[in-house]
């Protein structure tokens, strides 16, 4: 009798706590979850005292900092008010750039010779939402890299009709002074700052990794890097090129023969859209390409139907290119002209004589030779 006793309170407790964890579970629904614990703050500032040499600030004057919150990466000397760090940043170092009150906008790559005392690489904001690029300049550079093949193959390049296009456009692909055009399965890469040199390795293994490359031209602009602090001498490569000098490309279904040895990279790659543009507009027009170079928007005339096409360059090769490239494309060689003479000259002769033409393409070469012929304020 006590055992069957015993066994019943058991049983009740048993229910009795099943009972009142249910009632838990009831009320404990209609409760509010606690709030997610917040992910931890990145900031430039604390990744640069992490750093085991330390990072130097770069101070901006009043008034400057928006300019370059806005997205301007070159830091002019005009624009800084002083340097804080002990030693002072050699070329090439990691810096931050910091508003009058010391706290960080951004960090980049520092010049101490270059009128552009820092290239700014990413903003604070940027670091402060993916960590993982801050001051991390190969990281940077296979991010930037990759988000541009990315961006190309969205826009369907390379494809059956275009091979030739500039896979990274300097700022416009965040890469202040590096500019990247594919021809083929060939990589001209143009170098116009000294971080570029310095980073020289990475920047051809990261153009490497793409599939369709199987060839890179190191293209340095020497006068210009020059003027960056770099000894002519250093530019020079160490083994000599396996790339060839010569090759063909198709730009909008049309070919075009290029020399390695010519003007830029070889072939002016960024004017794709507007050579294809004067193609929808020249059909029985009278087409003038002044500064024609090997022929890009006078083929493309050619293409569209023109009634005549007068192409005028000083160079003797790039106008021995546009005569190939018409023949490539089986174009009337009749109805297109080269001419080699000076621009300036070749407009004051037509003057003279009342020539005009209906459609006239001026893509003259840089008028200020050297950078310091700007003044910042």
């Amino acid at each position: 009798m006590k055992i069957e006793i015993n066994r019943t309170r058991s049983m009740q407790q048993q229910q009795l706590h099943a009972r009142l964890m249910k009632c838990l579970s009831c009320s404990h629904s209609h409760l509010p979850l606690p709030p997610p614990r917040p992910p931890p703050f990145y900031s430039l500032q604390r990744f640069a005292s992490s750093q085991p040499k330390g990072v130097a600030k770069v101070i901006l004057k009043k008034g400057k900092t928006q300019l370059f919150k806005d997205g301007s990466p070159m830091v002019y000397s005009g624009a800084i008010d002083r340097i804080i760090g002990r030693p002072p940043p050699k070329t090439g170092d990691i810096v931050l750039v910091a508003d009058g009150t010391e706290k960080p906008i951004g960090w980049g790559l520092y010049n101490s010779v270059s009128m552009f005392c820092v290239r700014l690489m990413q903003l604070e904001e940027e670091a402060t939402r993916d960590p993982s690029c801050a001051l991390d300049m190969e990281k940077l550079l296979e991010t930037r890299i990759n988000a541009a093949v990315e961006l190309r193959r969205g826009l369907g390049l390379p494809s059956a009709t275009t091979n030739a296009y500039r896979l990274v456009n300097s700022e416009g692909d965040r890469l202040s002074g590096l500019i990247v055009d594919v021809f083929g399965d060939l990589a001209v890469v143009a170098s116009s700052a000294a971080w570029v040199e310095t980073y020289k390795s990475k920047v051809k293994a990261c153009i490497s990794s793409i599939d369709e490359i199987n060839h890179i031209h190191w293209r340095p602009s020497v006068e210009i890097l020059k003027e960056e602090g770099m000894d002519a001498a250093d530019l020079k490569e160490l083994h000599p090129s396996t790339c060839p000098q010569r090759t063909k490309v198709i730009e909008n279904g049309i070919s075009y023969a290029i020399s390695l040895e010519g003007q830029k990279t070889g072939f002016y790659a960024d004017q794709r859209e507007n050579r294809m543009f004067l193609s929808t507009i020249s059909h029985g027009q009278r087409v003038l390409d002044v500064c024609c170079y090997s022929g890009g928007f006078a083929l493309n005339a050619a293409k569209g139907g023109a009634m005549s096409i007068t192409g005028v360059d000083t160079s003797l090769p790039a106008l021995e290119l546009a005569r190939e490239n018409i023949a490539l494309n089986n174009l009337d060689p009749e109805k297109t002209s080269f001419l080699r003479e000076d621009a300036t000259v070749f407009m004051k002769g037509a003057l003279s004589r009342n020539d005009s033409w209906d459609i006239v393409i001026l893509d003259p070469p840089k008028l200020a030779p050297r950078r310091k012929c700007f003044r910042h304020v």
